[in-house]
């Protein structure tokens, strides 16, 4: 069991701390853009800097692998420690905990609290829509009124859901909705962390039953475990206030289990999905590492077919698709090569604009008097980071004589 301490001032920090970090995020730019941010036009994920294109989300799902099996591992050691310390859900309905004391008080009050509510709605649903459409772009746009259907509905919609949500439905969303509050119970075993009275003191119980009137979701914790119980601490405050009077700790508090044993331990589950999250946690650093800033394709320009110039000249042109996987303008150096010879190469430097795409032509020439191009030969274009020496990409293509 956990010493008498308050926990409130504690998660009251960490609540602030969490609204500033998911309201404030989008407003950062990195490079120019959001710091994260999906943006759906381009199909590209912003993420601090990185930008992460559509064909390369192979990324984003061993990201989420990772995530998954992270919060699996801390559901088996620590319950419901994220319900009750961080999720929006939670840190929204206790900074609107106005509406909950609006009960009972008369029409007047009810109506103000609900008032309050609706005011704060676009807010929060705003700021979810920051996370597709940077807010220096929102508030352009809703400064010249042209924020379209697409966003206007859904920030629309985001405003009526947030506002039945935590105008009515609150703590309860906890209990009756959310996946997660379900998929619990099949991970929690007999040391899991949980909120539990000391059933050894339970004979200096006073029977005021602040605890009860305390806590959000309307539960006992007294009468033994419940599915509902967010983690909160808000009946450990509570009860530690009461038994303070008479010099003793808290009658209610963390522990691990309700069982003897109180002491976290290793254990399978633990093990196996602690494992998971270190191998996805391994492959997504063995990614970002390994992950190239820029990427190329080559393809013959069929507009173009082979052909000679000055005489001693053969010239082919092919169709470079290059992609900035960067944030920031890069400039590649172009080479070619076949038959153990360097080529000439037009263009010989292409700049890339951050995060673009860009297809353009190259032109490769061969030279008769080092060697007669009597046939097709394998040919080796290069494109090199000047930034960055070394980091270059090779891609094979045929060169051919005029017909």
């Amino acid at each position: 069991m956990t010493k008498s301490r308050r926990f409130q001032p504690w998660r009251w920090l960490v609540k602030g701390a969490q609204a500033v970090a998911v309201l404030g995020l989008p407003f950062v730019t990195i490079g120019g853009e959001s710091a994260l941010r999906f943006d759906i036009p381009s199909l590209t994920l912003h993420v601090f800097g990185l930008p992460i294109a559509m064909d390369e989300f192979f990324i984003v799902l061993v990201a989420v692998l990772f995530l998954t099996f992270l919060l699996i591992t801390l559901t088996i050691l620590l319950g419901r420690i994220w319900c009750g310390w961080l999720c929006p859900q939670t840190v929204v309905a206790d900074f609107t905990r106005f509406v909950d004391r609006s009960a009972g008080r008369g029409p007047a009050m009810r109506g103000a609290a609900l008032l309050a509510v609706l005011g704060l709605s676009p807010l929060l649903a705003a700021g979810i829509i920051w996370y597709f459409v940077s807010p220096y772009e929102f508030f352009r746009r809703l400064g010249d009124g042209s924020l379209g259907p697409v966003i206007g509905w859904s920030w629309a919609v985001l405003t009526a859901v947030t506002f039945l949500d935590f105008g009515f439905l609150r703590h309860t969303f906890c209990s009756s909705v959310c996946p997660y509050a379900k998929m619990q119970a099949s991970l929690f075993d007999d040391r899991t962390l949980v909120i539990a009275a000391d059933e050894g003191r339970m004979d200096e119980c006073m029977r005021c039953d602040a605890c009860v009137r305390t806590c959000p979701v309307a539960i006992d914790v007294r009468q033994g475990l419940s599915a509902a119980c967010i983690n909160c601490a808000e009946c450990i405050d509570a009860c530690a206030e009461r038994m303070s009077r008479r010099d003793k700790p808290s009658l209610i508090g963390y522990r691990f289990g309700t069982g003897p044993q109180v002491t976290p331990s290793v254990r399978r589950p633990v093990v196996l999905a602690g494992t998971a999250t270190a191998l996805f946690l391994g492959l997504l650093i063995v990614l970002a590492l390994t992950r190239l800033p820029f990427e190329l394709d080559v393809l013959a320009d069929a507009s173009q077919p082979p052909r000679r110039h000055a005489g001693q000249t053969i010239v082919n042109t092919y169709v470079l698709s290059l992609t900035n996987r960067t944030a920031n303008a890069i400039e590649l150096a172009v080479t070619a090569s076949a038959a153990g010879q360097r080529l000439r190469v037009a263009p010989e430097r292409i700049v890339l604009e951050r995060s673009a795409h860009r297809r353009t032509a190259l032109t490769v020439l061969w030279d008769d008097r080092v060697r007669i191009l009597s046939g097709p030969e394998h040919l080796t274009i290069t494109a090199e980071s000047i930034r960055f020496p070394g980091v270059r990409l090779e891609r094979r293509a045929t060169i051919m004589p005029p017909r």
